[in-house]
């Protein structure tokens, strides 16, 4: 692991501590967890931090305990041994670990036991490390959807905190953003030429993988969409099938992002498959609209509801009124998940916590067809992330069973369905964050619209990151005009900001003229590639002289 401290970092941390003392008056243990063994103890998964630990630590420690009580941050772990550095490279101390998180002590893990009394604490997810914490604690631990006693007054806390965003996770969520929209441009310009879903799954992980990102879940990228979670990738892209694409970036902090786009693998919609995907892009398009403070997430999903109902009837799938239908769940034969979740350091954030985080208290989960996998019920408020991802799906386990054929007789078509059977599976999901006044689509630069998405499925022209590798072998005798234009815009720009942005890093998309500030040049690279995701970036520093 290599550090990057920031005194941005170190307050960010700070003032989360400060906020969780404000709501508790315990002690707190909190820890990271260690890799599992994949086969054999050498061989392991890829390590993943606790979220609850990286929110208040920042940092992907393995093997790692936190201690916190009156906005105070004590650090318990140890430094690698001569073995590990011998095959994992040296890692920094942990008294440095310690000075870029801010911390106020740091000890090794065996101290951990002489500051325990009294703590509260949320269950991580493996084995290993549940045991040392019920060990530590000298009681048992519930499953952190289960926690109880100050467990529970904790994970409201932690609640509290992580449903409204600050500031430096809206940043690293907007990076997370930036790259899974690269990453489903590359999946869409590689389907011509793959045979297999694999293809284009690689194409998609490769460009998230080239931002020094990992995928914040087993992405899912299938012709058969009507597998809600599919994860196999062996079937081949047949003319005329539609190919469902669920991908996320989580950046090296943690953060993660949630898309969803479904286009045609000849990069041509056929007529019903167009008519079916306009339906859930009403749907999702109006949800969004409808994004503000105030408004229940539950009043959100049921207007999905709704409009995929009446988009239904209007093709002459489903009789009655849109209302009636909702009301009897008929909808769910074709949509029978939620419109959504929350979105942080989780894809489906807090989530080991249940319906705790999900649901406002005294809420519970309906047990109706059609609500019972809605993962959020609570109004809504400025800093929240959440997903809007409606649906259409021909699931043969809910179409072909008999109880369901014969409660639904009247008000489903099921020979105008039939004419429907290229359209297995449609999902379209962005990234929407709640504004103070409104809100902000993180992804908006995904084209949703048909004609864009079957022109860049048709597209033979390379990604922008394709043509900003080349830039770097392109000869110093042949200085491309984008570089020229770039560079003109900055000598414009510069002697106006020079004065109060001096040392900082000017991102310049060269077709648009638009410009990008930040102290940091991958951040204000990071800016300029959310708004101009195939945009040819230039990023210069700001110097005297220069």
């Amino acid at each position: 692991m290599q550090l990057h401290p920031t005194s941005d970092l170190a307050a960010t941390l700070l003032r989360r501590r400060s906020r969780l003392a404000e709501l508790i008056d315990f002690p707190v243990i909190l820890w990271s967890g260690r890799s599992s063994s994949r086969n054999y103890p050498a061989n392991t998964f890829p390590f993943r931090a606790s979220s609850h630990f990286l929110y208040f630590a920042g940092l992907p420690l393995e093997n790692a305990a936190i201690r916190l009580e009156a906005g105070k941050l004590e650090l318990f772990m140890d430094d690698a041994s001569p073995d590990s550095a011998l095959w994992h490279g040296e890692v920094p101390k942990r008294e440095e670990i310690a000075k870029a998180i801010g911390a106020d002590g740091v000890f090794a893990i065996a101290q951990l036991k002489s500051r325990s009394t009294g703590a509260a604490t949320i269950s991580v997810q493996d084995a290993a490390t549940q045991q040392a914490q019920s060990h530590l604690l000298n009681r048992a631990l519930a499953p952190a959807k289960s926690s109880q006693g100050i467990d529970l007054e904790l994970a409201r806390a932690i609640i509290k905190l992580r449903l409204n965003h600050d500031a430096g996770a809206i940043s690293e969520l907007r990076e997370a953003a930036a790259v899974t929209v690269e990453a489903h441009k590359a999946g869409m310009m590689a389907t011509p030429k793959a045979k297999i879903e694999a293809g284009v799954r690689a194409a998609m992980e490769a460009a998230i993988i080239s931002h020094n990102m990992t995928c914040a879940y087993r992405s899912i990228v299938t012709v058969h969409g009507e597998v809600l979670h599919n994860e196999q990738y062996h079937h081949s892209l047949q003319p005329g099938d539609l190919l469902l694409a669920d991908v996320g970036a989580e950046t090296s902090m943690g953060w993660a992002a949630d898309v969803t786009r479904t286009w045609p693998v000849s990069g041509k919609f056929s007529s019903t498959q167009k008519d079916i995907y306009n339906v859930v892009l009403a749907a999702h398009d109006a949800c969004i609209a409808k994004i503000r403070p105030g408004v229940e997430y539950l009043d959100i999903h049921l207007l999905a509801a709704t409009l995929i109902a009446q988009g239904l009837v209007d093709l002459g799938i489903l009789r009655g009124k849109a209302e009636d239908l909702v009301e009897m769940d008929a909808h769910a034969l074709f949509f029978p998940h939620g419109i959504g979740h929350l979105v942080g350091l989780d894809v489906h954030d807090m989530e080991d916590l249940g319906d705790l985080a999900g649901y406002e208290e005294q809420r519970v989960r309906s047990d109706r067809f059609g609500l019972g996998y809605l993962r959020l019920n609570r109004p809504l408020s400025a800093g929240m992330l959440v997903t809007i991802e409606p649906g259409f799906y021909q699931v043969p386990a809910i179409l072909n069973n008999i109880e369901m054929r014969s409660k639904y007789q009247d008000v489903v078509d099921w020979d105008r369905l039939s004419q429907f059977a290229d359209v297995r599976g449609i999902r379209i999901e962005d990234d929407v964050l709640v504004t103070e006044s409104g809100s902000e689509v993180l992804t908006a630069a995904l084209p949703t619209n048909v004609d864009t998405i079957e022109e860049l499925v048709k597209q033979e022209s390379r990604s922008g990151a394709e043509r900003r590798q080349q830039i770097n072998v392109i000869s110093n005798n042949s200085i491309p005009a984008f570089i020229k234009r770039c560079r003109s815009v900055f000598e414009e720009v510069r002697p106006q900001l020079i004065k109060d942005y001096a040392g900082w890093f000017v991102a310049i998309e060269s077709d648009s003229g638009e410009y990008f500030l930040d102290e940091d040049h991958k951040l204000a690279k990071q800016k300029a590639l959310a708004k101009y995701p195939d945009g040819m970036i230039c990023t210069l520093q700001l110097v005297e002289g220069v």
